[in-house]
């Protein structure tokens, strides 16, 4: 009877172990959702996007954070509609290409990311920051906070991290808008009121573009990583990204620069997502 009864006995804990697992209930899926706080920076409410990685809990310790500007009078859903984030997120993660990450869309209008129509900077720093680390389960070190942008945001993203790298061990800069010079003619930084109170005004503008804040950046212990690339059609962004690309290199500051086939549109950001996800994320721990 013994021998009969071990080989049994496996055998309904083996079926019973099958049925559990076929009934077992699935990891939470990720999740793309729209928040809203009060921005005392803004003196408004502010909305942003965010995903939620599969299996995300509130009591599982601290996850990664990436936050992504959108382009001028763009929207933060656009990243996910346009974008198709969620999906590349999800991919990388199971694939472990990226760890498990909450990333944070800001609404940002046509403010350029900068303290003048708004304090949208100050918003950033002072209020959006803070938010997200009390309401998500994110880290709230610099190890575990990166940052990126398209176009006017990655104008933003860029000098965020130049102004804070102390904030950031990533930053991805997708077709940024970073006109070393003036922006031309058909650039929206001329026509948003943001840089210049009646009519686009040069010293604004390059008051507030990242070359005015390369040699304090320089000058701390500091230096970001930073993703770069832009649409071979897209003629004057593509060059400027490769300047920044080379000066950041000429300085050992760690880059990567993509030029691709394309305008300055999401079907190349779309694209570029994973490899920006990629190595953007390589730094958080």
């Amino acid at each position: 009877m013994r021998r009969l009864f071990r080989p049994v006995f496996r055998a309904v804990l083996l079926s019973l172990g099958a049925a559990a697992a076929i009934k077992a209930p699935p990891a939470h899926a990720s999740t793309v959702s729209t928040a809203t706080f009060y921005s005392p920076a803004l003196a408004r409410d502010w909305s942003y996007v965010v995903y939620l990685p599969t299996g995300y809990r509130n009591d599982a310790g601290h996850y990664p954070v990436l936050y992504l500007l959108h382009g001028n009078n763009g929207n933060a859903m656009d990243w996910i509609t346009q974008g198709r984030l969620q999906a590349a997120a999800d991919t990388l993660i199971e694939r472990r290409a990226i760890v498990p990450v909450v990333i944070v869309m800001p609404q940002g209008g046509t403010d350029w990311y900068v303290d003048r129509k708004e304090k949208m900077e100050s918003a950033f720093f002072d209020d959006l920051l803070p938010e997200i680390e009390r309401r998500y389960a994110v880290s709230n070190q610099r190890n575990g906070r990166a940052i990126g942008g398209v176009s006017m945001g990655g104008f933003g993203a860029l000098r965020y991290t130049l102004e804070q790298p102390e904030r950031f061990c990533g930053a991805l800069l997708l077709s940024p808008a970073v006109y070393s010079n003036e922006p031309p003619l058909s650039s929206a930084a001329r026509y948003v009121g943001v840089f210049g109170d009646r009519q686009f005004d040069p010293h604004v503008w390059h008051a507030l573009n990242y070359p005015a804040l390369w040699q304090a950046y320089m000058a701390k212990p500091w230096r970001v990583p930073m993703f770069i690339a832009s649409g071979d059609g897209d003629l004057v962004i593509q060059a400027e990204a490769s300047q920044l690309y080379t000066r950041l290199r000429l300085a050992n500051n760690p880059a990567a620069l993509r030029i691709v086939d394309g305008g300055h549109t999401w079907n190349v950001w779309r694209d570029l997502l994973p490899a920006a996800l990629t190595y953007t994320l390589d730094c958080v721990r």
